[in-house]
């Protein structure tokens, strides 16, 4: 099962009596992009009981082409890497 943002925004209109549709898709949004604006920045992002959203950096690398057997040289990069916390991962694994 994938889990979509309108997914996130009717489970919270479900659970919650005073909230509209509308204001349910507009939080799920701005969780959304504020989250995004913290990874962007550089920050680490840490929710409690779920995990932890860190940005690494990734040097220049030797590469190859997979197809042509080519050598070349992969850019520096960042990257968005996940821990889950112990509870999740104690939940995952039942």
């Amino acid at each position: 099962m994938t889990l979509t943002k309108i997914d996130l925004a009717e489970a919270l209109y479900k659970k919650n009596d005073t909230m509209t549709k509308k204001e349910a898709t507009e939080a799920v949004a701005s969780f959304l992009r504020l989250s995004k604006n913290v990874l962007i920045g550089g920050d680490d992002l840490l929710m409690s009981g779920f995990g932890k959203f860190s940005v690494k950096e990734k040097k220049q690398r030797r590469g190859r082409n997979p197809q042509t057997g080519e050598s070349l040289m992969l850019d520096a990069r960042r990257v968005v890497t996940f821990h889950p916390s112990g509870k999740l991962r104690d939940r995952v694994n039942g």
